[in-house]
């Protein structure tokens, strides 16, 4: 248990207590992990990366690398199938990649089905 816990951000109260990883305060109900506080943008946003460990940013041209079954149809995008100028979102479940795929239309996909050209 922390002899000094961490103060609100929110309201300044001194009343916090450490719940399941985050740190809660007993005045205002606000929750935050320890270590961040609002406005600090030192710590970087992870690292998204590819199916064989390139980091993707926003912009690459990427390409499929197995073939997807898509919902509501029989159609399928093909391995090799090239998918220009990404954006890194931070989508439903684990798809993290926000495009636009020619002859398919706008859609999410997961890093972990692509490579980096």
């Amino acid at each position: 248990m922390n002899a000094n816990p961490p103060a609100c951000p929110e309201c300044d109260s001194e009343f916090t207590y450490e719940l399941g990883g985050f740190q809660v305060c007993s005045m205002c109900a606000h929750e935050w992990v320890p270590g961040d506080a609002p406005g600090d943008e030192s710590e970087a946003e992870p690292e998204i990366r590819d199916s064989v460990g390139n980091v993707l940013a926003d912009g690459d041209t990427v390409t499929v690398v197995k073939n997807l079954r898509l919902k509501g149809g029989n159609s399928q995008i093909k391995v090799g199938t090239k998918v220009r100028n990404i954006r890194l979102v931070n989508g439903v479940g684990d798809h993290d990649i926000d495009c636009k795929v020619d002859g398919f239309g706008p859609m999410q996909l997961k890093s972990s089905v692509v490579k980096k050209v």
